[in-house]
């Protein structure tokens, strides 16, 4: 078995009176203990995300046992039993100071994960994975031990209905009544909102990055949009899983054959072609370090390149909340992401060489599925889309040098004047002050307000918080009063944010960035022309230097640290302040934050260059 991590339980009494133990209970037979081990995981957390997750790893268990035995139609493997990762809920956390354990709940799923993984030299293993962040820790991990592997969604929660007017709601719809009056109302959404299990139904950062996983390859693609309490998920894949499984053992394929320059930059195009959440711009560069490319921006694509694509090349095909009107469950009874993957591939976006978990390239598991035509409600023809260009931007700017700042162009309402926004910054360090004036004082948000929300960024919150609370409030402020307000932060946000709000500006306040020098009132400019966000004030250097040297003078009298940041009142806490690093490297928990890589490779550059048939454009190829 090549690069083989392989560990094989020996011939020493001792470790073999467990092992013989173990396969007593699970019902398989003794004389397969000293072979290679194979085994299920799923992630666990404490919300709805999750209930479905274990019904399904136990059935996918058993038909691997069923598949596991010493005669030749049989599989002669060791099989361990089912692991778990645990997780915290994105949705009931949001706009609270738990929510810090959010993003860090990536890295423990990843970290117990590959505790597992190493220490029992799994040769084989099938991953069930709901909520946003257990996924990328999985296939992190799954990337770093790089033995053949698979990986299932759970699936996503159908929609609630609103029982006053039979309309479909979900989550977002809650959250935008946060400012409301009227208690009735409030509870009234809040029971039937989320009815059943599984994970959020809109395009937010859960179906970004399922869809993701798949055309990355690590996911076959048509187990990507069904519900989570689809029949399909218990009755078909689950076979399917395991036959497939055997298959990439049997031919030793393993995680970093599937997923590489040419795959990931194909789901990046997904991403902007659904107007995928901004969180992908985080878990990518996480994804592909695991793969073993260190730095997303030379290894895999630019932030200029990233640009041209998504103002010039590729549009938004899908009419997906929290931008537009459906959730997945529609998209999967329209033909499901298979049919986006279709289109693209047609249109000449997509490389459809990169091979996949199947076993078959991209192109060729497409075919087999052969998918219908766009229906033009749910989801829209490339050549007719449902918005012209992609759904993310990345911004940089004298605010954002890092350029890594990010804005889902797709979830943008309103307030841009020829690709422009100009407002006046209201500088709030934390969230919880922005929610404590959105709570008191909403009156005091005005029209083409800039709100600026620092000291929220993996180092300093430490944690990166989405800002769901925030973000749902000001949308809802906005429609009310029908005004125009912006928010920019060093944290970042849900998928289910929209309006025009801008995270992961780097550096972060807490690390001496610049938006940490933002004083009330200062003009802040979003120009969408040159993918800039600026202070105007700051441009001035007399006012940068006196304003920086304010800053560090406030870092020294505070043993190094701003006062401003968040209490890291946890060892989880402080190892994230310790090790995090900035969100355009993935904004990860590593050894003095440096960007560790196991087993770095070669971004090899293929020969295929995406475009879209359907448009006209000259420049692309200076990117090459």
């Amino acid at each position: 078995m090549k690069n083989s991590k392989t560990v094989l339980i020996d011939k020493n009494p001792g470790r073999n009176s467990q092992s013989f133990g173990l396969a007593r209970e699970l019902g398989t037979e003794l004389d397969l203990i000293h072979e290679p081990s194979v085994g299920v995981v799923g992630n666990k957390g404490d919300s709805q995300c999750y209930i479905g997750v274990a019904q399904k790893v136990k059935i996918i268990h058993d038909i691997l046992k069923n598949q596991i035995g010493t005669s030749k139609d049989k599989m002669a493997l060791r099989l361990v039993q089912p692991e778990y990762t645990i997780a915290t809920s994105d949705g009931i956390r949001n706009g609270t100071k738990e929510m810090r354990y959010s993003l860090i709940g990536r890295e423990i799923t990843n970290d117990s994960l590959a505790e597992h993984l190493s220490a029992s030299g799994l040769e084989g293993v099938i991953a069930v994975v709901a909520c946003d962040k257990p996924p990328v820790g999985t296939l992190a991990a799954i990337l770093e031990h790089n033995r053949p592997s698979i990986i299932m969604s759970d699936g996503s929660i159908r929609p609630g209905v609103d029982s006053a007017t039979g309309k479909d709601i979900d989550l977002i719809t809650a959250y935008q009544l946060a400012g409301s009056s009227d208690e009735k109302l409030k509870r009234r959404i809040a029971v039937e909102a989320c009815p059943g299990f599984g994970s959020c139904g809109g395009m937010f950062t859960y179906n970004t990055m399922q869809t993701f996983i798949g055309v990355v390859g690590m996911q076959p693609l048509h187990m990507v949009s069904p519900a989570s309490q689809d029949v399909r998920r218990i009755e078909e894949f689950p076979k399917q899983l395991v036959n497939y499984l055997e298959n990439l053992i049997r031919e030793d394929i393993t995680p970093r054959d599937i997923v590489n320059r040419d795959s990931i930059r194909n789901a990046l195009i997904v991403a902007m072609s659904v107007g995928g959440s901004t969180n992908v711009l985080l878990h990518a560069p996480e994804i592909a370090r695991a793969a073993g490319y260190a730095d997303f921006a030379k290894d895999i694509m630019s932030p200029d390149e990233f640009n041209f694509l998504s103002e010039k090349v590729i549009p938004v095909v899908v009419n997906a909340r929290p931008f537009g009107q459906y959730s997945m469950v529609d998209i999967d009874a329209k033909g499901g992401m298979q049919v986006v993957v279709k289109e693209l591939l047609e249109a000449g976006l997509l490389n459809g060489d990169t091979l996949t978990c199947t076993g078959e390239t991209l192109q060729q598991q497409i075919s087999r599925l052969d998918p219908p035509e766009p229906d033009s409600e749910v989801i829209f023809p490339i050549k007719n889309p449902f918005k012209n260009t992609g759904g993310l931007r990345v911004l940089g700017g004298n605010l954002s040098p890092d350029f890594s700042a990010v804005l889902k162009l797709a979830g943008v309402e309103s307030g841009l004047e020829n690709n422009i926004f100009t407002g006046n910054a209201r500088v709030f360090n934390g969230e919880q002050e922005l929610l404590n004036t959105l709570d008191n004082y909403p009156g005091n948000i005005k029209n083409f307000d800039m709100i600026v929300v620092r000291y929220e960024g993996p180092f300093g919150a430490p944690g990166m918080p989405e800002m769901l609370d925030s973000t749902s409030r000001i949308t809802a402020l906005c429609r009310e009063k029908n005004i125009v307000v912006g928010l920019m932060t060093d944290g970042r946000f849900s998928g289910g944010s929209v309006g025009l709000v801008i995270g992961h500006v780097g550096p972060e306040a807490a690390g001496g960035g610049p938006i940490g020098l933002i004083e009330e009132n200062d003009k802040i400019i979003v120009n969408l022309e040159t993918n800039e966000i600026t202070c105007v004030e700051l441009n001035e250097p007399e006012v940068y230097s006196e304003r920086k040297l304010q800053w560090e003078a406030e870092v020294a009298s505070n043993d190094g640290v701003h006062p401003k940041v968040g209490d890291a009142d946890t060892r989880l806490l402080n190892r994230m302040r310790c090790s995090a690093v900035p969100a355009v490297f993935g904004a990860g928990m590593h050894p003095n934050r440096q960007v560790w890589v196991r087993d770095p490779r070669e971004a090899v550059k293929s020969d295929f260059k995406p475009k879209n048939k359907y448009k006209n454009y000259s420049d692309f190829y200076a990117f090459d």
